[in-house]
């Protein structure tokens, strides 16, 4: 699951990232108003951390465009503006919660983790086909109730498709959500990641199956 952080200082930015991959996320950096507006057009996240001063202008403009164009993408601005009247002014516009700077990072995970629990967005605390479980909090995945070794990418793979179970998930979105901005993903990456995930879930008896829908993307299902 990616987020998106758009902060202009680095050292902040820097903290943000590690703190949040340390919590599970996979997360994507930028530091001003062009480049996020940019990536949030041709990416999906599950969520966006907003700072509202930039260098080329307000955060807020990143806001207003998103909800002007109906995307759902929950949004938490991190600020240090705490004044009641840019807190009213935040939350108007479309954000979904408003943290002042400093802050306390666990505080920050805990609200974020709530957004994504409401309904109709990413996170649950478990989800399940078939005998496959996934706890989203812990990151681990059960087959039986027995916990499984999987890899960073290949719980990253499991969660995205057992979250849209039955639905065709393309390779870009995958490939967004497992390597983001990165710009140096080979060609067949994707391919490789479902195809150890494909085999690992054989193997240990799940009762599920990844098809490759040509051309497309891919789907879970549970297996015949």
């Amino acid at each position: 699951m990616r987020i998106l952080v758009v902060e202009d200082s680095e050292e902040l930015a820097d903290l943000l990232a590690k703190g949040m991959q340390a919590a599970g996320y996979g997360v994507d950096l930028l530091t001003n108003v062009a480049d996020a507006s940019s990536a949030l057009e041709t990416n999906r996240y599950a969520a966006l951390i907003l700072d509202l001063g930039l260098p080329d202008g307000d955060g807020l403009s990143i806001l207003r465009e998103l909800r002007r164009r109906k995307d759902p993408i929950p949004v938490l601005i991190l600020t240090a503006r705490g004044g009641v009247e840019d807190r009213v002014s935040g939350l108007r516009s479309g954000a979904d919660d408003y943290l002042v700077k400093p802050f306390s990072f666990d505080e920050l995970v805990a609200r974020l983790e709530a957004l994504l629990r409401r309904p109709g967005q990413l996170l649950g605390s478990s989800l399940r086909l078939a005998n496959v479980t996934f706890d989203s909090e812990g990151r681990q995945a059960f087959v039986d109730m027995k916990p499984q070794n999987l890899s960073a990418r290949e719980i990253a793979v499991l969660e995205l498709l057992l979250r849209r179970k039955g639905n065709v998930v393309s390779k870009k979105l995958l490939e967004d959500q497992i390597f983001g901005l990165t710009g140096d993903v080979a060609s067949n990456a994707v391919e490789v990641y479902v195809h150890r995930l494909r085999k690992q879930l054989l193997d240990i008896g799940a009762k599920v199956k990844i098809s490759t829908i040509r051309g497309v993307g891919y789907v879970m299902m549970e297996s015949d």
